[in-house]
């Protein structure tokens, strides 16, 4: 079902943008997704964008802080549910990640969260849950379909998540890719980890939105300012897809699911 009211532990259940360009980004992805968007009060003079389709929270949109390093580029951060942020932090150093930040309360009771790498440098958020559960609306055009982990090493990467969830991972052959491991959570594919595709990329976890045609959605991202990465591609049994870098430099994926 599309709808989600909760996520179990160890499930990709939000994802927000840090633009370097709030603005421009704002626009890009209402134009682009047809999101409304709703400002809420994040402290310190800063705001945070609720995007909203068919009445339900999708994704989150967010000026980088003043603290930010310079030139830091704009980015996706992926967030898992977990259910104790506390717990989950200490064991994120027991598995040999790296905290960089300790868990917090959202305002407004809308959760716990806290950031950290994992050992091969990757970004990821962990979400407790509150008011929040996280997006309530997924596989469907503009709403994430997809998150994955793309690493230097992936046994590395996905053992820590393996202990820090309780995920489990199956690897299987992939053609061009060589070899696709997939995150399971009670038997069920939730995410997937590869290694990167280009030499030379930091670790980072992809977002993947949904569109209803990716060559459309592709055409009207340039459109819009977007700059293409990797054209329109196949992948057997899964779907087309397209690697895109919005306005403000921020890297996301569209994506059409093969249909069940």
């Amino acid at each position: 079902m599309p709808e989600v009211d909760s996520y179990k532990q160890g499930t990709p259940c939000w994802v927000d943008l840090s633009s370097n360009d709030i603005d421009v980004s704002t626009k890009f992805y209402r134009d682009l997704f047809g999101w409304e968007l709703e400002a809420r009060d994040a402290g310190n003079g800063m705001t945070y964008y609720m995007a909203k389709l068919k009445g339900r929270f999708v994704a989150g949109l967010m000026q980088q802080s003043l603290d930010a390093p310079p030139g830091m580029p704009s980015y996706w951060a992926n967030y898992l549910a977990v259910d104790s942020a506390d717990a989950t932090a200490r064991s994120v150093e027991a598995a040999g990640g790296s905290l960089l930040s300790q868990p917090e309360s959202v305002p407004n009771g809308s959760g716990r969260m806290f950031f950290a790498t994992d050992p091969t440098g990757a970004q990821i958020g962990f979400w407790e849950a509150k008011n929040h559960a996280g997006s309530g609306l997924v596989n469907e055009p503009g709403t994430m379909i997809w998150n994955e982990l793309q690493t230097n090493n992936v046994p590395k990467a996905v053992a820590f998540y393996e202990a820090v969830t309780g995920c489990d991972s199956r690897t299987e052959p992939a053609g061009d890719l060589q070899e696709y491991t997939s995150l399971l959570v009670d038997g069920k594919r939730i995410a997937g980890a590869l290694t990167l595709p280009i030499e030379g990329l930091s670790p980072f976890w992809m977002t993947y939105f949904a569109v209803a045609n990716v060559d459309a959605g592709v055409d009207r991202a340039v459109e819009l300012g977007s700059h293409v990465i990797a054209p329109a591609f196949d992948v057997p049994g899964i779907g087309r897809m397209a690697v895109l870098m919005d306005p403000a430099g921020a890297a996301f994926s569209i994506m059409t699911g093969v249909a069940a």
